[in-house]
């Protein structure tokens, strides 16, 4: 049988199937590579020791290729990252982020649910938690009001995925919180590689680092945290991939619908993360302070304890780490994938 990893040609779904692979899953890929490179596959496969990775393109929204998946493939669980995530660009196209998020993932539970696959893991936000939750985030805390169509689509899916679970009493499902997954593949073979220019921090500061951008720009220096810029919580993207799995092997356990934070469990602030880049890469970062942008919170990190307890996952990897891996990859894909 098979894990089918939507969206598993991007950066963490990569991550994940590597992992998969790995430890000895068999995986099949659907991604319509909107975000991603048919190279990655090469990766993942020269990564886990050879043998082919199977790969379909093709899109969530498409129930034929769907039903033709399902059909052709004994698939027992669904790993769901296919979805856009660029929270600036959601303010822009909000109905093409609810039509690929929120559709797109009802079209998959429902063939999903025609095949008799009732095992769901989701990629999942902070955003949810919006802008107003005490910190830390606790998944007990109330999810409403998300200062992003990216996020409020995020909340939108959970809130589908708890009514199908609570309609269908097979249907076990995890929704996954993430923070700000950041870092790469030890080896240098796998790693962020975002179109144009980045909307998160760190991969803005490695493009920095090799000329790609002149300097980084810092929106805001008057927050109340350390150093005045915003802190954020940040978790090593092999990290999070092994979450999936525990995720994934906890499910059996599962009545219905469950949430679990994936982060660090602790924040940096922007400064804190340019000089961090500075001591494992040996550059020097120039950076520019700029406005507050609107919607940016001043601080925020995950509480982490219900996933430690549950699925017996914690971080093993910490910002020296993150560092080190998004430095190696940068140095050897200048131009990521391409």
């Amino acid at each position: 049988m098979a894990i089918l990893v939507t969206g598993g040609a991007g950066y963490i779904g990569s991550h994940t199937v590597l992992a998969l692979k790995l430890r000895g899953d068999q995986v099949v890929i659907l991604d319509n590579l909107c975000n991603a490179s048919r190279e990655v596959i090469n990766r993942i496969e020269k990564l886990a020791g050879g043998g082919k990775v199977v790969f379909v393109e093709g899109d969530i929204r498409n129930r034929a290729c769907l039903r033709d998946l399902f059909s052709s493939n004994d698939i027992s669980a669904v790993i769901h990252f296919a979805a856009l995530k660029a929270v600036g660009e959601s303010t822009r196209i909000p109905l093409v982020y609810y039509d690929n998020n929120v559709t797109g993932t009802v079209v998959l539970l429902e063939e999903m649910n025609r095949s008799g696959v009732y095992n769901f893991i989701f990629s999942s936000s902070a955003t949810v938690y919006g802008a107003n939750a005490p910190v830390p985030y606790v998944e007990t805390t109330p999810i409403c009001a998300p200062s992003s169509p990216y996020g409020t689509s995020k909340m939108m899916v959970e809130f589908v995925m708890r009514e199908f679970a609570f309609a269908e009493p097979k249907f076990k499902a995890i929704a996954l919180r993430y923070f700000n997954p950041v870092g790469a593949n030890e080896s240098g073979e796998m790693g962020e590689d975002p179109v144009g220019i980045p909307n998160n921090l760190l991969p803005c500061i490695a493009q920095v680092a090799i000329g790609r951008l002149p300097y980084l720009r810092v929106f805001g220096n008057d927050y109340p945290t350390v150093d005045g810029t915003c802190q954020r919580d940040y978790i090593h993207v092999v990290d999070l991939a092994e979450g999936h799995l525990k995720a994934l092997d906890y499910l059996s356990k599962v009545k219905g619908y469950k949430v679990y934070n994936l982060g660090g469990g602790k924040c940096y602030s922007v400064l804190e993360m340019i000089k961090a880049f500075e001591i494992a890469s040996g550059k020097y970062i120039p950076y520019k302070i700029k406005p507050r942008r609107n919607g940016d919170l001043a601080t925020f990190w995950a509480d982490t304890r219900l996933a430690e307890k549950d699925l017996d996952w914690r971080v093993s990897r910490g910002i020296t780490e993150m560092m080190r891996d998004t430095w190696n990859w940068y140095l050897k894909n200048p131009n990521g994938f391409r």
